[in-house]
């Protein structure tokens, strides 16, 4: 099959953009002839990300299903039909050879619809635990490219291809940073330090156990990097500067993730499909903490996949405030430990999923 056009769908969180964008840039490095068009979520944050890595992108009205607040619901089949009619027109227009979907809001309309228009489309799934929409749309689908072994429970079998999750390739390049992250973060880079990241939003209960322990981090001489999200920034920073001798940087968000991993001596995260993989990519020790109410519980899957290859250790989310970082410190000091973590850590990451991915469309 000759290739011209590829559409790319989905998004909704960067668990989902930042695997769109590594498939894309690996695809245009292979045949820089491509040209590329990204489907998301009106209003999310895949509208600001794709552009800034160099894509364009449409947005439909979608919107996902609330599960707390059923009622909230009403509106969503017009907003999927919109979404629908909207999808066709936009394969009418830009006529893809291939599409791919990544998963998020976008994903399934546009799928839907190259289904219906007899276009040939692939999925990456992320998770260990898959979607329901990247379920139903498996059965046509000619690649299903998958992080974790076992997915066979929801996909079919011989569609499969076991390659990872795609990663920005600065992150592949993270080792052997860690003077030049010292500089950058203002740190001191013999001192063992904590990486904190609760994904794009932040975690709350992450983020208030770091907020209380910042004292202990203090008292054993240990240094802090911590994204915490737009919500609590502020927060954050006011409780660090009440602890004036604390070496920290502290950010929202961070883009220098390459730096940030360099730069950690542990890593306290959700437990996120893409966060997983960039933790086992850098091969670094973890402390997860899953959050409860993902969908399908898809987190705390992901979680167990690293604790039954000894690669992380997990902390339940309503425990966090009160164990999470004397269970980091604690694994911090014990070497021995830390080096069995890193180690399996490192044996589960996949530095060349994308370029795999891109062989394997390309062929």
């Amino acid at each position: 099959m000759s290739i011209q056009r590829i559409l790319i769908s989905g998004g909704g969180t960067g668990g989902h953009i930042y695997p769109a964008i590594a498939i894309a840039s690996a695809l245009q490095e292979a045949n820089p002839s491509l040209e590329f068009l990204f489907v998301g979520a009106e209003g999310k944050m895949e509208m600001e990300k794709v552009p800034k890595a160099g894509f364009r992108i449409i947005g439909l009205p979608i919107v996902g299903i609330n599960r707390q607040h059923l009622w909230k619901n009403l509106l969503f089949p017009i907003k999927l039909l919109r979404s629908l009619s909207k999808a066709f027109a936009i394969l009418r227009d830009f006529k893809p050879d291939l599409a791919i979907g990544v998963g998020g809001y976008a994903s399934g309309p546009m799928l839907m619809a190259a289904y219906v228009k007899g276009i040939p489309y692939v999925i990456q799934e992320q998770n260990s635990f898959a979607g329901v929409t990247n379920k139903l749309l498996s059965k046509k689908a000619q690649h299903i490219f998958v992080a974790y072994p076992g997915m066979e429970k929801f996909f079919p079998k011989e569609k499969l291809k076991l390659f990872g999750n795609p990663v920005r390739k600065d992150l592949i390049e993270s080792k052997g940073k860690r003077n030049k992250a010292a500089t950058f973060f203002g740190l001191d880079a013999k001192k063992p330090t904590v990486l904190v990241i609760g994904g794009s939003q932040g975690a709350r209960s992450i983020n208030l156990a770091i907020e209380k322990g910042l004292k202990e981090l203090l008292e054993v001489g240990v240094q802090l990097v911590w994204q915490t999200g737009v919500p609590f920034e502020n927060q954050a920073k006011k409780a660090v500067a009440a602890h004036a001798h604390l070496s920290s940087y502290v950010s929202a968000f961070i883009y220098e993730m390459d730096l940030a991993y360099a730069m950690a001596d542990i890593v306290i995260s959700r437990a996120g499909a893409l966060s997983v993989s960039e933790i086992c990519l850098a091969g670094k020790a973890s402390v997860l903490v899953p959050l409860p109410n993902a969908s399908e519980d898809h987190q705390t899957e992901n979680a167990l996949s690293l604790v039954r290859a000894h690669a992380a250790i997990v902390v339940k989310d309503g425990e966090a405030q009160e164990i999470l970082l004397k269970t980091a410190l604690e694994t911090l000091a014990n070497k021995k430990l830390l080096e069995t973590l890193e180690k399996a850590s490192l044996s589960l990451g996949k530095p060349k999923a994308a370029q795999e991915i891109a062989a394997t469309l390309l062929t």
